[in-house]
């Protein structure tokens, strides 16, 4: 992500919008290039260091993707969501996916989130935390209301974020962990008041 955000198409100024996996990657990207950011938001999302556990819901996610023996991620982008999909929208996700040859990714992807502390991520994961706190690049944290896997972050965020205090962050009303999907004209709206102030 770095070759490609800075190497080749050399990003200033960026704004990271990091919902679940954009998190674990974009927050990592922005405490390791703190020069090519100009702010932050997080979204239900996370940067686990393995310091601490990871809930049960977390755990039976894993376990039940890496388990299932058909994998239908248009359905479970819409488990993740507290209104219902259109079918468009989940063809959509499960466009890139139309067989098990191409499922390899989907189910590796929970095991490379680090769930102990001496995981290969967390100390890059810690010194990011590390620079996150200390960092006053203005940081909007927009968590849905629904979200049983990464909703205990937002205070966590929101309190130990040097860039996020004095900052109204939002919840999103009526959402689940893809908010964006849920509500993504409401999460665009506070985005672009966070861009304006």
């Amino acid at each position: 992500m770095r070759a490609v955000a800075f190497d080749v198409l050399d990003l200033r100024q960026v704004t990271l919008v990091g919902q679940d996996w954009g998190g674990l990657i974009g927050l990592r990207l922005a405490a390791e290039n703190p020069d090519r950011f100009a702010r932050i938001v997080v979204a239900n999302t996370g940067l686990p260091t393995g310091d601490h556990p990871m809930p049960e819901v977390w755990w039976n996610f894993r376990k039940a993707i890496q388990g299932a023996s058909q994998l239908d991620v248009g359905g479970w982008v819409e488990a993740g969501c507290a209104r219902p999909l259109t079918d468009a929208v989940r063809s959509a996700y499960r466009a890139p996916f139309p067989d098990d040859t191409y499922w390899v990714g989907p189910r590796a992807m929970p095991g490379l989130v680090p769930t102990g502390p001496d995981d290969p991520a967390s100390a890059a994961n810690r010194a990011a935390w590390k620079w996150l706190c200390d960092s006053t690049t203005p940081m909007l944290v927009a968590f849905s209301d629904r979200d049983p896997i990464t909703g205990a972050m937002a205070p966590i965020f929101s309190r130990q974020m040097r860039g996020a205090q004095d900052i109204d962050h939002p919840v999103i009303a009526n959402a689940g962990h893809f908010l964006q999907e849920d509500a993504g004209q409401e999460l665009a709206e506070a985005i672009v008041r966070f861009l304006a102030r």
